[in-house]
């Protein structure tokens, strides 16, 4: 069935959205069966079971880090980390560039933005976005590609789209003033598997999907 979840969803995403896997709580056996359907993006919420799943699989895979990162948590997953979409303070982008320096890498980040109406929710205020994003350019070995954001958890689509307008309108934004002649500055990292298609509808590049998959 994994394999043809897959299928489904693939044929309903536009060839520029990419999509992420989240393996999050699935057991190695449903996730080499991802891997076998020719999937190599998965995507991960928590340090250890990424550290863990990145020891059992294939090498070829690439880790997504999407959920809240804490400082003292970056060192275990910068030696291989390709992409960690939830990064939400100077302080956390600091700690990054220093793990990512004594690995020899530079590692590629999103912006998360707080663009919902739960304050569970993390993320940077969008007005703040702008300047931290500044300071975060000079810091050395971190790369922003992007912007990531998660809608209110709600069945108001008008709701949702709006707010996904909204973090396309600062990745616009960024891009206009901070990324102009940046071709890696391309990565709208929104939508999961509730809302993913008003994502796309909004101008989503990467949609971060569990659920569908693995139902």
């Amino acid at each position: 069935m994994i394999k043809q979840n897959l299928e489904k969803i693939k044929q309903q995403l536009p060839s520029n959205v990419q999509l992420v896997v989240v393996s999050k709580f699935r057991p190695i056996e449903q996730l080499k069966e991802v891997y076998e359907s020719g999937e190599r993006e998965f995507a991960e919420n928590r340090v250890q079971e990424m550290v863990t799943k990145y020891e059992a699989l294939p090498k070829d895979i690439n880790w997504h880090l999407i959920g809240h990162l804490q400082t003292n948590k970056v060192k275990y997953i910068a030696p291989f980390v390709s992409l960690i979409h939830s990064v939400d303070s100077l302080e956390l982008a600091q700690e990054i560039s220093k793990q990512a320096l004594k690995n020899n890498r530079i590692i590629p980040i999103l912006l998360q933005v707080h663009v919902a109406q739960e304050d569970s929710k993390f993320g940077l205020k969008p007005e703040m976005v702008e300047t931290v994003c500044k300071q975060i350019i000079e810091l050395p070995n971190v790369k922003i590609k992007g912007v990531m954001g998660m809608a209110t958890f709600t069945e108001d689509e008008i709701l949702i789209k709006k707010e996904f307008r909204q973090l396309k309108g600062i990745f616009d934004d960024l891009k206009e003033t901070n990324f102009k002649n940046e071709e890696n500055f391309n990565t709208v990292s929104m939508g999961m598997s509730g809302d993913y298609k008003l994502a796309v509808e909004e101008g989503s590049t990467l949609v971060r999907i569990g659920s569908l998959v693995f139902e």
